[in-house]
């Protein structure tokens, strides 16, 4: 009797083991606080499985899923057509929830400002440099604007916060376009930097008279003032779950899901909106690891988009989030 409850054990104990699936996934700071729910959750439901996110930037998210060093990637920029094609594996896009970036600042004595598309060009330039510069005074009458320098501070590492930032300056401003430009690294013309949104939301709460941009729910969790930035539409907009959503209400949604929002048209679009996404390899060479990400994504897309509010993110639009289940149930 002994022996078979002996061998009853060991049956048990290597059930669990086989069972038992750690997931390694690096990427995007921009979702992490969403992420790291998601993944504690999953794995607080399915024991022996255990999900081990690094928050390290979009840039090393991207890096790390094409040489194959994780079972899946993150990232707010979509991988460029190069960059699939020089991956060691096939990757696929999956969206997971909107979110915004923010022009966060320490101005002392102001609590609410405007940014125009011209100004935060401008700014980022580094060629508005004084807080009572006539360009900003002039969005914001009556404010009482301090004769103060301006600091800027951007991401230090390979950024999708950065991304979708210069995406919309590109946009927006040709001399930043022809300059600068877009990417998730970029040569800043002035500023310092700061690792992750983590760093730079850290370095805006310290330096009176500094601006950069995070995403949202950094900017809320740190108490750092952001300002509300003017639209494709001439409207002013601050951040928000209700203009994230405007933003992507209009977009045309390719089949590969990899698509730019920011500027987006629309009254009550917030501009400097984002999809954010997950990077699958389409082949895993643990069909057990496999089996756990294609049921995590399905849970996330059924269960945890009714999450994403309370941490000011933008779940996915009904037709995108039917559309993305469908991708999940055909991985290979």
């Amino acid at each position: 009797m002994k022996k078979s409850l002996a061998v009853i054990a060991l049956f048990v104990m290597a059930l669990g083991v086989a069972r038992a699936q750690k997931i390694t996934a690096a990427g995007a700071t921009f979702p992490y606080p969403i992420y790291a729910k998601w993944f504690s959750e999953y794995s607080a439901a399915h024991p022996g499985v255990e999900i081990n996110y690094q928050s390290i930037g979009s840039g090393g998210g991207i890096q790390q899923v094409t040489n194959g060093v994780v079972d899946f990637g993150a990232s707010d920029m979509p991988m460029k057509d190069e960059q699939l094609a020089a991956a060691k594996v096939k990757v696929i896009h999956i969206p997971t929830v909107l979110g915004a970036d923010v022009p966060a600042f320490n101005v002392p004595g102001v609590n609410d400002l405007r940014f125009s598309p011209e100004v935060l060009a401008g700014i980022f330039l580094g060629q508005i440099t004084n807080w009572n510069d006539k360009s900003i005074a002039k969005d914001n009458p009556g404010v009482n604007l301090p004769d103060q320098k301006i600091t800027v501070v951007h991401r230090s590492d390979g950024s999708g916060t950065t991304f979708i930032f210069t995406d919309y300056l590109s946009k927006v401003s040709g001399e930043w376009k022809n300059g600068p430009g877009s990417g998730t690294s970029i040569n800043w013309p002035t500023g310092v930097g700061g690792k992750g949104n983590e760093g730079v939301a850290g370095f805006i709460r310290q330096l009176p008279g500094s601006i950069g941009y995070v995403e949202l729910i950094y900017a809320l969790q740190n108490h750092i003032n952001f300002g509300a930035v003017r639209n494709a539409s001439g409207n002013w907009v601050k951040a928000s779950i209700e203009g994230v959503t405007a933003a992507a209400a209009g977009a045309k949604i390719p089949a590969d899901y990899r698509v730019s929002i920011t500027n987006a048209p629309g009254p009550g679009a917030y501009p400097i909106s984002s999809f954010t996404y997950l990077l699958i390899p389409a082949h895993p060479a643990d069909e057990a690891k496999e089996k756990v990400i294609k049921d995590m994504l399905s849970w996330i897309v059924r269960s945890g988009e009714g999450e994403v509010s309370a941490l000011s993110y933008a779940p996915l639009p009904e037709s995108v989030a039917s559309n993305v289940l469908q991708t999940v149930y055909k991985l290979p």
